[in-house]
């Protein structure tokens, strides 16, 4: 019979790490991720080495629902960069689920399937605090404030739109996979870094909130190179440049009409030796692209 069902998902960069404050927040980008759940094994199966698809179906079995067969076999097909704190395991949780609810013609709710990312996620070991707040970016377009301590229907703070996709290229830095993860003791040396990613995103400024995080980021991993690579960013003309997740993958933010700025940066990177892949994208927000389309 072969595929039994399809879900979908997507990458994101951090706004907030959420093991800085409490509190966690990243926005949508346009690198997207598919998940078959299948009754038979594929030629190649997903690389999975944390047992992430294995959580899945226990986080849905957990939460009652059924298997459309005995054995559930996957397909996985990500543009999201692994390991690279760019939302690759809230990614695939999320189009995984979505598989399953196709196979079964299940109608879940928006926070049932956060919340079974979440236990999914951590179950795995893949996430410090089971990384909802990546969920929802990876599930829905823009950005939220999310509380990761709570059932996913009362944990969104504060929400926004975010950009305008067509308005922005976003680059992508990759530096090779993450080696470790952050100590979350280095996090409290930082807290006035986080602090001022909060209140940008209390005000509506993304961008701000995305730069702060990632300083801050660079402090707690002791990334200089990731320091680096992101004030030459902002100095040759980007509007927002910062480590995201727990890193390596530097996010850069330049408004697309600056075709020199961008340019310039390219040939900047292909020439670093600490750069392995550059990738370029936009943010996923297609509801503001609707609503300019039609005013």
């Amino acid at each position: 019979m072969g595929v039994l069902g399809k879900g979908k998902a997507h990458g994101a960069c951090s706004l907030l790490h959420a093991a800085a404050l409490g509190l966690g927040s990243s926005m949508a980008l346009d690198l997207n991720t598919v998940a078959m759940v299948r009754d038979d094994a594929p030629n190649t199966p997903p690389d999975d080495p944390d047992g992430l698809l294995a959580a899945v179906v226990e986080a849905w079995l957990g939460a009652g629902y059924i298997l459309p067969v005995e054995q559930v076999y996957w397909t996985i097909r990500s543009r999201v960069p692994s390991r690279q704190g760019l939302k690759s395991s809230a990614a695939v949780a999320v189009a995984a689920l979505r598989a399953l609810a196709d196979a079964t013609e299940q109608e879940i709710a928006i926070t049932d399937l956060i919340d079974m990312a979440g236990t999914a996620q951590s179950a795995a070991g893949v996430s410090i605090t089971g990384s909802k707040d990546d969920a929802w970016a990876a599930a829905t377009e823009g950005w939220k404030v999310i509380d990761p301590n709570v059932p996913a229907a009362e944990g969104v703070l504060l929400e926004g739109s975010g950009l305008v996709a067509d308005d922005w290229t976003v680059i992508l830095l990759l530096r090779g996979k993450r080696s470790k993860r952050p100590d979350a003791e280095a996090f409290l040396w930082h807290q006035q870094g986080f602090q001022r990613a909060l209140s940008a995103l209390e005000n509506g400024e993304e961008l701000v909130a995305m730069t702060a995080n990632g300083r801050s980021m660079a402090g707690v991993l002791d990334d200089l190179a990731g320091r680096r690579l992101s004030n030459e960013a902002m100095m040759f003309g980007a509007r927002a440049a910062g480590i995201s997740g727990s890193g390596p993958a530097i996010a850069v933010f330049i408004p697309s009409v600056s075709t020199p700025t961008i340019e310039r940066l390219q040939d900047l990177y292909e020439k670093d030796d600490a750069i392995e892949k550059v990738i370029f994208t936009k943010v996923k927000n297609p509801k503001i692209e609707k609503h300019e389309e039609t005013t």
